[in-house]
């Protein structure tokens, strides 16, 4: 397998690290509490209802959450007349999906990153992924911004020239293409589930809890491969939808210029803000590498699923939502919007930004304007290897623990803003990613806890606020 296995050497008196202290171990727990139990049978059973909700509220009801509501309530209409309305699975979506997602697996596995030759500053081709807990460092292929790039040029021009399929063949097909997509998420979380316990990739980062309901739902392997490099954790995370992302925002454009015969600046916002937000991620791909999704949580359904299916399908209602409803913000208004979210996005980038700075030079930087502080903290690997670690205590990781989450809600909240006060549907993204960012700070400082000990005492004690400095 292409990874390495990074250990601690004894000291020059002949003993290891370990038995000067007792560092603090990470990785998930192994036993599972009745609330995380409960939380999860929730999400397997109501998830992909909400998802069927919002996009079914869209198609027959203008994007109102509540009039379906009101019609069950009143006995004007019953739940199998709303799924009998519903389009169903078609043989033409199942097509349009196969070849998309096999497109994607040939540009991921197939087409080697060229684009970090040419482009100053973008890190891509091969690199090395975060330390498992088991002590692996695997490797990876960044080719996700060339994928993007690649498959938009394609779309840009066949919109312009080819004329092989309409630019609003995703929007006409949304409702047959979620089916499509129910069916890889499923397959994928269900095969990865089996694979963990017949042939896992690498068995010392598997975890199994004793309970077949959070094994499957939060995953057992935490980097399951195919080969040495179809990595499902990178893949699944940022492609397809991560790059289906932009296109189903341009579908959405299309389907609103074929309809009314203009464009809206909420729909052009909508698009602007979500593309810096995509083009972002693939820019920093290397860096994705050692955040949350990839250094700490196991590959299920959570992942699987959730990666065909809610992001694409529930990221994009601001401009679903603008295709039934459209909306012409004032200039202020628009203005207020865009600036709203670029600062967003100044905070998001920044911050993850000098935290990068701060692992790539060890501390050896200047953080405005000077040099970081920091906390030295120490840690154990499941093979026994003692490593150590620097939290940074100074710059925006002075202000809040997470202050790179704020940036990420503030750019949240424009898009939702985007589409005016006229309905609750648009805002449910800021609602999600506020209970998601604030969720992933409790279950990231647990993990820190208990994988640093009382050194992650000290750092929270000298940063005590986790996203809003002075509040929370």
């Amino acid at each position: 397998m292409e990874a390495t296995r990074r250990r601690t050497q004894p000291s020059t008196n002949g003993k290891t690290s370990e038995q000067k202290e007792e560092p603090a171990q990470w990785g998930r727990a192994w036993e599972v509490d009745w609330f995380s139990l409960s939380s999860v049978i929730a999400l397997l059973c109501f998830a992909p209802f909400i998802v069927f909700y919002f996009v079914m509220a869209c198609d027959q009801y203008q994007c109102s959450i509540t009039q379906p509501l009101f019609e069950l309530f009143q006995g004007e209409t019953t739940l199998l007349s709303i799924w009998a309305r519903s389009p169903s699975f078609t043989w033409t979506a199942a097509k349009i999906y196969a070849i998309w997602v096999a497109f994607q697996v040939f540009l991921y596995m197939c087409v080697p990153d060229v684009t970090h030759k040419f482009i100053p500053g973008f890190v891509g081709g091969v690199q090395d992924g975060a330390r498992t807990p088991a002590g692996l460092i695997n490797k990876y292929e960044i080719n996700g911004l060339q994928s993007w790039l690649i498959t938009h040029a394609l779309w840009y021009a066949n919109a312009q020239y080819f004329h092989w399929f309409s630019p609003t063949i995703i929007f006409d097909n949304w409702i047959p293409l979620m089916w499509c997509a129910n069916i890889l998420g499923y397959a994928v979380s269900s095969f990865a589930f089996i694979k963990a316990y017949l042939f896992p990739t690498n068995a010392e980062d598997c975890k199994f809890t004793g309970n077949v309901f959070y094994n499957y739902m939060m995953g057992i392997e935490f980097n399951p491969r195919i080969g040495n490099w179809f990595d499902f954790k990178l893949f699944f995370n940022g492609r397809p939808g991560i790059v289906a992302w932009t296109l189903i925002n341009l579908s959405y454009m299309a389907k609103q210029q074929e309809l009314y015969g203009h464009v809206t600046n909420s729909m052009i916002l909508v698009n602007v803000l979500q593309a810096i937000y995509v083009l972002d991620f693939f820019w920093n791909e290397a860096w994705y590498l050692k955040t949350i999704d990839i250094c700490h949580d196991h590959f299920g359904w959570y992942l699987g699923w959730g990666d065909c299916v809610w992001l694409p399908y529930l990221y994009t209602l601001q401009g679903l939502y603008l295709v039934y409803n459209p909306v012409q913000l004032s200039n202020v208004n628009a203005l207020a919007v865009l600036l709203f979210g670029l600062v967003g996005y100044y905070i998001f980038r920044s911050t993850n930004h000098q935290k990068d700075l701060f692992r790539r030079t060890e501390g050896s930087c200047s953080i405005w304007g000077r040099k970081p502080e920091y906390i030295e903290c120490s840690y154990r690997s499941a093979d026994g290897g003692v490593h150590r670690s620097k939290l940074m205590t100074s710059g925006f990781w002075g202000l809040a623990r997470h202050f790179n989450y704020t940036g990420d809600l503030m750019g949240s909240l424009a898009y939702c803003a985007a589409c005016g006060f006229g309905h609750i549907l648009p805002y449910f993204y800021i609602v999600y990613m506020t209970i998601l960012l604030v969720h992933r700070c409790v279950r990231d400082e647990h993990r820190c806890s208990s994988k640093y000990g009382k050194d992650w005492k000290r750092y929270t004690d000298a940063v005590p606020y986790r996203l809003i400095p002075g509040v929370f």
